[in-house]
């Protein structure tokens, strides 16, 4: 125990320092790079949602390589297989005829981290090749299951301006990212700062603040973190208020609201409060922890009504309403 609370007394300035090495390469988004590590704390997968050219592909990597993580990236394309994510068996042919025998080639998805770049762009077949990944941690091809070295993280990309020819994620598999993301563009200022930085030669050199022993240390130490009942109390309340046909639900989820959040939505939101806590230097989580990791947790668990989105309300209104309601 008084490991753990070494651990989780030092993630505050692992923090500082995962900020400082990735700040060398990605300017501003700061609460979109916090996000991120919250989520790696947390044991996490993560959908991430931004126009072309806001360096999301770049900032992965480079989360990465600050945490010395081997890293993949699979560009979803129309035509790609589910073989071509988890790999597949080719017909080894040896000099002597009798001692041919089929092996297993990894695909991509065997890597701490996987870039699904444009998950969207591919169809459910393909999409849905992840998904024991996700949920189990390892591949099942034929009759054999390989087990994913840990620690295993999927970060999605998707792309919200273009949607002709795309195939939206269906709920199942949406339900299994932890945060939805949404970047957006930078400030003024920090766009000159872009401009100034890549049009030049940027010799920063990137350093290793962790690796994957150390992350997954870490990530055990964030779920030993004790959380108080009226926390659970507050993020339980919170999730059962996003669902129309649960007792007591208010007249105004019941118009604009088709399906709330599951319990799962409720495990995140503790989860990542804890981490979010222990990243920040406490040893518990508050329900202030909660209020900032539930736009990210809920928005894409609650399927607004047909009714909200003619007026243009959408699951995050639903969250901020339920939020200072209280």
């Amino acid at each position: 125990m008084s490991d753990q609370l070494e651990l989780i007394e030092a993630l505050q300035d692992k923090r500082k320092q995962l900020l400082t090495e990735i700040h060398k390469v990605i300017i501003g988004q700061d609460r979109v790079i916090d996000d991120l590590i919250i989520g790696l704390f947390s044991n996490g997968h993560m959908l991430i949602e931004g126009v072309p050219g806001l360096a999301k592909t770049l900032l992965i990597s480079t989360l990465a390589e600050v945490l010395n993580l081997s890293f993949s990236r699979i560009q979803f394309t129309p035509d790609l297989m589910p073989s071509d994510i988890t790999g597949s068996e080719i017909l080894n042919q040896a000099s002597n005829r009798t001692d041919n025998y089929y092996e297993f080639i990894k695909g991509p998805v065997f890597a701490n981290l996987v870039l699904a770049d444009e998950i969207n762009r591919t169809p459910p077949k393909t999409q849905a090749a992840l998904l024991q990944a996700m949920q189990e941690n390892q591949v099942t091809y034929g009759n054999r299951t390989w087990k994913l070295d840990l620690p295993f993280h999927v970060m999605a990309t998707q792309n919200p301006i273009e949607q002709e020819g795309t195939y939206p994620l269906p709920e199942a598999q949406l339900d299994r990212f932890m945060f939805y993301i949404n970047i957006g563009y930078p400030t003024l200022e920090e766009e000159k700062q872009i401009v100034a930085q890549t049009a030049g030669v940027n010799d920063n050199k990137i350093n290793r603040v962790m690796n994957a022993e150390e992350l997954i240390a870490a990530q055990k130490a964030v779920r030993s973190i004790p959380a108080g009942e009226h926390v659970i109390n507050f993020a339980v309340n919170l999730v059962r208020a996003t669902r129309p046909n649960e007792p007591g639900a208010s007249d105004y989820i019941k118009k604009w609201v088709n399906w709330g959040a599951g319990p799962r939505a409720s495990q995140f939101l503790i989860i990542a409060a804890k981490a979010r806590a222990a990243l920040l230097g406490r040893l518990t989580p508050a329900e202030e922890d909660v209020i900032q990791v539930a736009e990210i947790v809920l928005q894409h668990r609650i399927i607004v009504s047909f009714a909200a989105e003619t007026e243009g309300i959408s699951s995050k209104d639903i969250i901020k309403h339920l939020i200072q309601k209280g």
